[in-house]
């Protein structure tokens, strides 16, 4: 069998945070802005590689398993594991309050 890899797609709603996220660390530091998006681009890139490599997304409601997420530099992203696509579906900083979703 030949494992097929898997599309990366971005929810709307997640890339126009990571935007703004990125905007705003952009006004003290530009370096660190774009250092923060290329790790997080990157990390994110990673996961078709091993879709399952993260835990369970706790704040997703009646997740069976199908909904990940991990951190990085305060950003948590959240990540639905499809049958042919990995779509990012939330990033949320970790000093906001935690919303079940």
């Amino acid at each position: 069998m030949v494992d097929k890899k898997l599309k990366v797609l971005w929810d709307n709603q997640a890339k126009e945070y990571l935007k703004k996220s990125i905007e705003y660390i952009k006004q003290d530091s530009p370096q660190n802005a774009e250092n923060v998006r290329q790790i997080i681009k990157k990390k994110v890139n990673e996961i078709p590689a091993n879709p399952w490599r993260y835990p369970i997304d706790k704040y997703r409601l009646n997740n069976i398993g199908e909904f990940r997420a991990f951190e990085v530099f305060g950003f948590r992203i959240s990540y639905y594991v499809g049958n042919t696509e990995i779509r990012v579906v939330r990033i949320r900083h970790t000093r906001q309050e935690p919303k079940n979703y």
